[in-house]
This record gives structure tokens, C-alpha cells and sequence, in this order.
């Protein structure tokens, strides 16, 4: 039996006897008395076990009626090796979430997580220190609109927001049936039905101002909805897909785009002179002729001509002003 499953089976035999005398610990578990102690230690100490011995009682039972029942354990579950998958995995999200929406949230499993890894080789203060994420493109958003978000999402109630539009620079009032949250390019987004606009939308989560919570329901909207207005086409604020976009990359620049997923839907095939043709629907350009222009001359825009218009636009517009 391993340590973690020894660990397991105590706060069971206690959850389930209510009160255990030692010996039964000893013998169950076929350990000695000094591993035991090592064992009530570690649960007390780095787990928070509320783990006491009762003189009148003759065992060991928890603190509180019906306490072990809070207590999980849920790193139990895990081998060394996957609690250190856990500790990466933290340290992801921590460093995803630049703008500091989920940090508070997930702050709490850090001390539990070091708890379990406590008796490992590996530190996870050393594994941390050593893994680096950087969100080049975070905005700064507030904490109170996060969780009110997430709570209208997990009740299934509308919302009532202010809604500041970077694009056309006004703040609106609207009603709005909560969808899904998306994390995407280092920043949150709500996918939601406007009732304002009568249609679906995405709000970037930063750009929400004041939020109430109302005791309307949601409207629901189906997946298959969902999909087709937001998967289809290229990028987030997409809508359904009505063009078809055709990219020609030079053979330098396929070796990196050819691994590269640009749409969930894409067609990428190579041409005798290795260039990359990439194919995707879309709907509104202004995301991918960002994208485009990342790689320069290193792209062709083959259709439709209107995107390509565009692209050569955004360049003649760069080049007059240097």
C-alpha cells in the first residue's frame, strides 16, 4: 500500500466508525505506531484535517460532527507524478490569467497542492520557478463583474449591463442572456443572446461596466446554435460564416503555419513549389487581416478580393505613415 493510499484509508475508517482506537489503525493498515503518528500528522497539518483523539471515547474521531464529509482529500486520488502535472497545470491557468479574474479562486489549491507534494523529491516552488507563460495581449478586468457573470451563467438568470464598445467608442444598456464564458488570445469573452440587438453576441468581459443579476431566466440557446454562429466562421466575433478565405504561405513561412490551426474547419494542402494553402470560412475580417499582416511577405491573399483589398489597404495605410 502507498503512502497516499494509506493517507486515503484513515480519513475513511474515521468517516465511517465515527471513532477508531489506534490499534485498529496498526492493524488494518499494517503499520507501526510511529508511521501512524507520521501519517495523523501530515493529515492535520497539510491537509486540514480536523482529526482529534477522544480519551472518553478511546479513539480518534473528527473535531466536528459530520466534518470528514468536507473533507475530500481529492490529492489522494493522485501519484506523485500526477500531482506534478497538478502543480503545472495551476501554475498555466495562474499565468494565462494575467488580468487576475480566476486567480483568487484557484489561490487556495496552491497551499493544498504543495501539502500533497510535500513528501515528493520535486518542489513545487521549484517546478513554478521554472515554468514561464506569457499573455502579451491581457486586459485588465474587474473582479466583481467576473464572479457576478459567472454566477448569472451558473443560476441561468438574464443580466442587466453597461456595455462599452472600443470600436465605436459609446456605452450602451442591455439585457443579456448568458451563454458560455471564453477565454481567448489571453483575455475572458461572453457569448451571450442581446436582447437589445435580438441576436447573438460576444462581450468581451473587460468592456462590461456596472452588472446586475435580474430574476428573469436565461433564454437558452442551443449548441447546435452556438456552433454555427460562433465555430463556424474565423475568429471570435465571427457570425455565421459567408465568405470563403484562400491564403497562399511561401515555403519559409508553411513551416510554421502548416502546424498551425486557424480554424477548426480549415483546408491546408501544399503546391509543388511548397507553398501552403490554407482555406476557411469567415464572416468579419478586421481579426484575420490582423493575423494576415503578422506575416508580411510571407502571404498571399487569393480570395476573395475584397479581403484582399483590405490587406492591401492596412499596408498602404502603414507605409504613409513612416
Amino acid at each position: 500500500m502507498s503512502d497516499l493510499e494509506r493517507l486515503h484509508r484513515i480519513k475513511y475508517m474515521i468517516q465511517a466508525r465515527k471513532c477508531v482506537p489506534i490499534q485498529d489503525f496498526l492493524e488494518e493498515l499494517e503499520i507501526s505506531k510511529a508511521t501512524f503518528k507520521r501519517d495523523l500528522e501530515y493529515l492535520r497539518d497539510r491537509m486540514n484535517a480536523s482529526i482529534i483523539f477522544d480519551r472518553s471515547e478511546g479513539g480518534y474521531r473528527f473535531d466536528k460532527p459530520n466534518s470528514g464529509e468536507k473533507i475530500e482529500l481529492p490529492g489522494l486520488w493522485f501519484s506523485e507524478k500526477e500531482v506534478t502535472a497538478l502543480v503545472l497545470m495551476q501554475h498555466l491557468l495562474s499565468g494565462l490569467d494575467k488580468g487576475g479574474l480566476i486567480e483568487p479562486h484557484i489561490a487556495p489549491l496552491t497551499s493544498i497542492i504543495d501539502g500533497i507534494l510535500g513528501q515528493s523529491n520535486t518542489p513545487a516552488k521549484e517546478l513554478r520557478k521554472r515554468l514561464k507563460v506569457f499573455g502579451m495581449s491581457s486586459r485588465k478586468s474587474s473582479i466583481e463583474s467576473f464572479e457576478e457573470v459567472g454566477n448569472a451563467l451558473l443560476t441561468r438568470k438574464r443580466l442587466h449591463i453597461t456595455y462599452y464598445a472600443r470600436g465605436k467608442d459609446e456605452t450602451t444598456e442591455r439585457e443579456i442572456s448568458p451563454q458560455r464564458l471564453i477565454f481567448y488570445r489571453d483575455n475572458w469573452y461572453l457569448d451571450a443572446y442581446c436582447h437589445l440587438r435580438n441576436d447573438l453576441r460576444s462581450f468581451a468581459v473587460d468592456c462590461i461596466g456596472k452588472v446586475i443579476i435580474t430574476n428573469i431566466k436565461a433564454d437558452e440557446i442551443s449548441e447546435k446554435q452556438l456552433h454555427e454562429h460562433f465555430a463556424e466562421s474565423y475568429g471570435i466575433f465571427s457570425g455565421k460564416a459567408i465568405q470563403r478565405c484562400k491564403l497562399k504561405f511561401s515555403p519559409e513561412k508553411a513551416r510554421w503555419v502548416s502546424a498551425e490551426t486557424w480554424h477548426g474547419q480549415q483546408v491546408g494542402t501544399f503546391d509543388k513549389e511548397g507553398n501552403y494553402l490554407l482555406e476557411f470560412d469567415y464572416n468579419q475580417d478586421p481579426e484575420l487581416v490582423m493575423d494576415i499582416l503578422k506575416h508580411g511577405a510571407g502571404v498571399e491573399v487569393l480570395a476573395p478580393a475584397s479581403l484582399r483589398k483590405r490587406v492591401q489597404d492596412e499596408l498602404l495605410k502603414a507605409l504613409s505613415n513612416y
